[in-house]
């Protein structure tokens, strides 16, 4: 990785690669999508590279596709186990109410399918949390 840092340095360039989080799936607007081939494009008129979460599809696939044609290098990291299991979350005092909120408007922009949305169970007491999820 030094090396990589001295080389970008030497050639004016603050980064060599970039890492992005990016949705599986395109999203309702067209601005989603707008905004991935800006960014791809602003990374291969700089020559950086892509690490991304490895999808082919999506806004992931759209990305990826605009930088690998651009001639830059693209660097795919699956995880080896996706989450199929409900998650509990003690939402004391509302603590999880923004995390919860996020999860919502990725179901309303398109980005999250409802059904995967009702994974995470949350309540307010251990009780109901326990009730919720048996």
């Amino acid at each position: 990785m030094e090396g990589d840092e001295e080389a970008a340095e030497s050639s004016g360039k603050k980064f060599k690669r970039i890492c992005v989080f990016c949705g599986s799936r395109k999203g309702y607007k067209s601005s989603f999508a707008d905004a991935a081939l800006q960014l791809g494009k602003q990374l291969i008129d700089r020559k950086i590279d892509l690490v991304y979460g490895g999808g082919s599809v999506g806004l992931m696939g759209l990305i990826s596709k605009t930088v690998f044609d651009g001639g830059c290098h693209v660097l795919g990291v699956i995880p080896k186990a996706l989450m199929a299991r409900e998650v509990g979350l003690l939402n004391v005092d509302g603590y999880y109410n923004s995390l919860l909120a996020l999860f919502d408007k990725g179901v309303e922009e398109g980005f999250i399918e409802d059904s995967a949305r009702h994974i995470v169970i949350s309540a307010n007491s251990a009780e109901q949390l326990i009730n919720k999820m048996e």
